[in-house]
């Protein structure tokens, strides 16, 4: 029952990230906005580790290696990701980002000389054909001008950034980095990032002091990148890390209904057929055969978000 429990968790938080980003989107900048919320998160991934008296102390390069990480998986994929939902809507953005399973494969294979068979190929495929469908009508209109185009291309690299985040953290876990604390000073490292970035390029430290925004912003810290994720890691624990991958391939389409229901996203015949491809072809991944179990060990982990979607 617990494992159910937080299997729907992490479920329905990540699928609802997506569309909290978008009360974040107004008065405050974007850039800011990835700032504010990741130096609470930060705070409070902080404290936990003090009130759990977690190790703290680490070298020169592991703080290197932590914040290389922190780079791409809690600064610049999360900004992209934020000017992304300017222009598309959030449920579209959670479908794209599904396809980080399949840019893990790709991305082992050429960092970390992982293996890959048909399965990869089929998979892949299927799921660009999917987000071919899910953005018929972006593709069809498509110029350099276009809205759609914009967050398209936002997306994507956003999601990128994130598998390449993944593969540092997988890199860096199997040099004995703990997941908390690296987590927590790669978002410190982040938000760092973001902070300078701000200044240096002028944007206004306001604070939207609404509901909305504040709300938003705590959800996003608290639930989406400490609860959802606390969640996670006791299904890897307690289920394994491949049963536990599933639960990617389910919090798009909650995305989805969310826009339907919040944002008004309209579905069509080609969308309905789209989001199918995509999750059979993320399952394709994820049943795919492995030479021996080591590399089988190291897919399980790149086959799933090593931190939280959003």
């Amino acid at each position: 029952m617990r494992n159910v429990l937080f299997y729907l968790m992490t479920i329905l938080i990540w699928g609802s990230t997506w569309l909290a980003i978008t009360f974040q989107l107004g008065s405050v900048d974007p850039m800011v906005s990835v700032a504010y919320r990741f130096s609470l998160a930060t705070v409070l991934l902080l404290l936990w580790c003090w009130v759990r008296r977690l190790r703290m102390r680490f070298t020169m390069g592991e703080h290197l290696a932590m914040a290389t990480q922190g780079v791409f998986l809690f600064g610049v994929n999360y900004w992209l990701f934020y000017l992304a939902e300017l222009h598309i809507a959030s449920g579209l953005a959670a479908v794209i980002f599904s396809t980080v399973m399949v840019m893990n494969v790709i991305n082992g294979a050429i960092f970390l000389k992982s293996p890959i068979d048909m399965k990869v190929v089929a998979g892949g495929a299927l799921g660009l054909v999917g987000i071919g469908l899910v953005f018929q009508p972006e593709l069809t209109s498509f110029h350099l001008g276009d809205s759609g185009a914009k967050g398209l291309l936002f997306c994507f690299v956003a999601t990128y950034l994130a598998s390449i985040g993944n593969i540092l953290s997988a890199r860096n876990q199997a040099h004995g980095l703990p997941v908390v604390q690296t987590n927590a000073y790669g978002m410190m490292y982040g938000a760092l990032l973001m902070l300078g970035l701000s200044a240096i390029l002028g944007r206004s430290f306001v604070f939207e002091v609404s509901g909305l925004y504040v709300g938003a912003m705590v959800y996003l810290a608290v639930f989406g990148s400490i609860v959802a994720f606390g969640c996670y890691l006791s299904l890897v624990g307690r289920i394994g890390a491949d049963r536990a991958a599933y639960a990617t391939l389910v919090f798009p389409v909650v995305a989805l209904v969310i826009s339907t229901i919040w944002e008004g996203y309209q579905w069509s015949t080609p969308a309905f057929c789209g989001v199918a491809l995509i999750l059979l072809g993320n399952l394709l991944l994820l049943n795919r055969k492995a030479g021996n179990k080591k590399p089988e060990e190291l897919h399980s982990t790149l086959a799933e978000p090593v931190t939280d979607a959003n």
